[in-house]
This record gives structure tokens, sequence and C-alpha cells, in this order.
């Protein structure tokens, strides 16, 4: 299977066309760049987790789905899918050269030598981040993301300002949104995932963590800078990442 290249080398997305009242009250309610803070979003979290609500009773009245059934794909997610299993697989790579060459060259068999695998990342792509080259992913078309090793994506993952300033302006959105800068002199590469490809990015190893075990390490890495918005930062990295 052959790679796809680097988003901003792609055709610019298609438009989609919308109704002219929700994309006023979105206009109406958003203002400034996708920054990780609730109040920021187009949408308040109250509206979302209504909506959320209202889909699951509808579903549940046509029997179609249990309270059962989202209760176990919640804990699913909550305790035994997510970040922490991509954070494994850095871990791993870090300290066993040989593993790492194998998740580069083939990540989807790589995770499931540690037992990681499964839908919505049949066909994963790990890209590193070295000190000439930084690597950040988005999906340009809806919110395609590996879940197997990234779990459930970030709210702030799937809104169009994110994708659209990605592609068009990395760096300023990578500085002005999350607060990470990228020198000059290193090259931003963006990938776009699809239904068909997923992406997501192998960080450098904090310097000075060559006392800590296995383990250790993968406590350092944190969902947001295997998306590429964050790096690791030694002991002050956040396991959880922004929202």
């Amino acid at each position: 299977m052959k790679k796809r290249r680097p988003a901003e080398a792609k055709s610019k997305p298609r438009a989609r066309k919308s109704r002219p009242r929700a994309r006023r009250s979105i206009g109406a309610r958003y203002r400034g760049s996708p920054l990780p803070i609730g109040e920021q979003y187009p949408l308040p979290e109250s509206e979302l987790a209504a909506r959320a609500r209202a889909i699951e009773s509808l579903l549940a009245e046509k029997g179609l789905v249990s309270s059962d059934m989202i209760d176990q794909v919640i804990n699913a997610y909550e305790h035994d899918i997510g970040p922490m299993l991509g954070a494994k697989v850095v871990a791993r790579a870090w300290i066993d050269p040989a593993f790492k060459r194998r998740l580069l060259e083939n990540a989807t068999a790589a995770c499931a030598e540690l037992g990681i695998g499964g839908m919505q990342g049949e066909h994963m792509i790990c890209v590193e981040n070295t000190p000439q080259v930084h690597n950040v992913v988005c999906c340009t078309l809806c919110s395609c993301y590996p879940w197997p090793v990234l779990g459930l994506p970030p709210t702030w993952y799937k809104h169009p300002q994110y994708r659209a300033r990605l592609v068009a302006d990395p760096r300023a959105l990578l500085r002005d949104d999350f607060g990470l800068a990228i020198p000059d002199d290193v090259e931003v590469r963006v990938w776009d995932s699809s239904s068909e490809i997923r992406y997501w990015v192998l960080p450098q190893r904090p310097a000075d963590t060559e006392h800590l075990s296995e383990r250790q390490l993968a406590a350092l890495v944190s969902r947001d800078s295997m998306i590429g918005v964050d790096r690791t930062r030694g002991a002050q990295a956040r396991p959880g990442g922004s929202r």
C-alpha cells in the first residue's frame, strides 16, 4: 500500500454545503482559533452532551442499543483503550531500536506484537519526530484517527478550524493555539489521515531519561505529543492532553 503524501502537498479539501442558519449560528458562537479551551469551541460542551443524550434515548427506544451496551463501550475507552496504549508503543520504540524500525516500517504489525490493534487501526503509519523534522496529524475530511493507540479523538481535532488552519499554516496554529513554537530550521510535515490510512507520531525521547524504565517512559508520553501538537517534556509531560 502506498503512503499518502503530507497534507500540504494535496489539493484543497472539497467545501461542504451547510444550511445558512447553522452557519450563522456557529459563526455567532465561534471567535478566534480553536484553542484547547472549552469556551473557545463552536458548540459548548453542555450542548454536545445534550445531543448525545438525545441520540442515546432515540436509539434505545428503537431497540438498537441498550444502556448496558453503551456503558460497556464507555468503560472500554476509559480503562482499556486509549493513549496509554500508544504511550506503551512509544516507550518500547525508545528502548528497542529493532522494534522502532519495525514500527516505522509497518506500524500496524508492530503494534500487534504488543497486542494492540483493531477497529479504526487496520492500517496505521507512524511517523518519527527528529531534531530536523516535526510531524503533526489531522484529517481534512472528518475525524479519522488511530483509535487502538490513541483512543477517541479530542474535540478540537474534529473542528474545521483546526483542520483548515493546520494545512494552511501549521507553524502558526501550533504556536498560537497550542503554545508549541517550532524553530524555523525544523521542517513541519502535516499528515492527512483517512479511513484507509491513519497516521500518528513517534515523539522524540526527552533528554536525561536514560535511567528510566519502560513503564516510567510511557508515563511521559501524552496523547497530544502523538498527534504532534505537543512535545514530551520529561517529568512535566501531561499524560492526558488537551480536550
